[in-house]
């Protein structure tokens, strides 16, 4: 499952940066006259891909993950670093996914 997570954080980025982001026509077509919702999501993608949104939340539910392990933290940090990977915050998320790594050379919890 959590796979599956990962590859859909990979794919909305893709869809994001190769069908929105960087389409030419898509970009004239928003600076004229950007009132739809592809404009919107294209306007809001590089608002948060500009400040490092998306490495920033990745690192912040890897760290999280790391020091509380759970699998919803470990979801939002593999769905935010895959989407970041694609949208320019490679650094961020890729440390994002060294500390998932990291979180799992955790010893077994002992049994009480």
């Amino acid at each position: 499952m959590l796979a599956i997570i990962a590859a859909l954080g990979l794919g909305y980025g893709f869809y994001l940066r190769y069908g929105l982001i960087e389409q030419s026509a898509i970009g004239i077509a928003c600076e004229s006259d950007g009132t739809g919702w592809l404009c919107a999501t294209r306007r809001t993608a590089i608002a948060l891909f500009t400040p490092q949104a998306f490495g920033i939340t990745a690192l912040g539910a890897a760290a999280l993950n790391l020091l509380h392990p759970s699998v919803v933290f470990w979801a939002v940090a593999m769905l935010a670093a895959g989407a970041g990977i694609v949208l320019y915050n490679v650094a961020l998320s890729a440390l994002a996914i060294a500390l998932l790594i990291l979180s799992l050379a955790r010893p077994a919890p002992e049994a009480s």
